[in-house]
């Protein structure tokens, strides 16, 4: 079990040579048990009311590591924004939806700010444009010793857009810590101009 300390600290990278195993086997957590009612009940594929992308936690953990995210409330925020937009079944109703849900009845560490659910509206658009494929319908159990490079290309994640929707970010919430520790553009890339939609290939 780990101390919250070291669970706020965890930040995977965006590290594609590295196997999903290894990965997750450096991750810490709690486990199920923990998780209040109120998530579970949108954000759990066992409740009758859960929304589309709805996934369980080990599945959950699984795309933190492949969207190179921890796990402060931006990163949760992030991670659950691409899963739902991922699915391709999110109505606009169902965003709304989750959002106020999120916003006025999550307790704790689990609320999520207004800065938050703009990280969540973010990464919805990066999953939809990005046409990545169904995240909570993926067997992660079967892709646990196959390399973090190889899943993200077969599931449609295109880290070059991922850094580039993190960026944009980073230039809205330049004083956030989660914001602050994203993977970078590598000096190999070429820069784009700065002023260029966060959507373009």
């Amino acid at each position: 079990m780990s101390t919250p300390g070291s669970l706020a600290e965890w930040n995977p990278g965006l590290d594609g040579s590295t196997t999903l195993r290894a990965a997750y086997d450096e991750m810490p957590g709690d486990d199920a048990s923990v998780i209040p009612w109120r998530v579970k009940l949108l954000e759990n594929p066992a409740s009758p009311v859960a929304l589309p992308g709805a996934v369980d936690l080990f599945g959950h953990d699984c795309i933190h590591i492949l969207l190179g995210r921890g796990t402060l409330p931006q990163d949760e925020a992030f991670v659950v924004g691409a899963t739902m937009g991922a699915s391709g079944e999110l109505a606009v109703w169902q965003q709304q939806l989750f959002k106020m849900w999120a916003r006025r009845t999550y307790r704790g560490a689990f609320r999520l700010s207004r800065i938050d659910l703009q990280i969540f509206d973010l990464a919805v658009e990066f999953a939809r444009r990005g046409r990545v494929k169904p995240l909570h319908r993926v067997a992660w159990r079967e892709r646990l010793d196959h390399p973090l490079d190889e899943i993200r290309t077969s599931l449609g994640i295109d880290t070059t857009r991922l850094i580039t929707v993190y960026e944009a970010e980073r230039a809205l919430w330049p004083r956030s810590f989660a914001a602050q520790r994203l993977p970078r553009r590598s000096a190999a890339v070429t820069t784009r101009d700065p002023d260029a939609s966060p959507w373009a290939q």
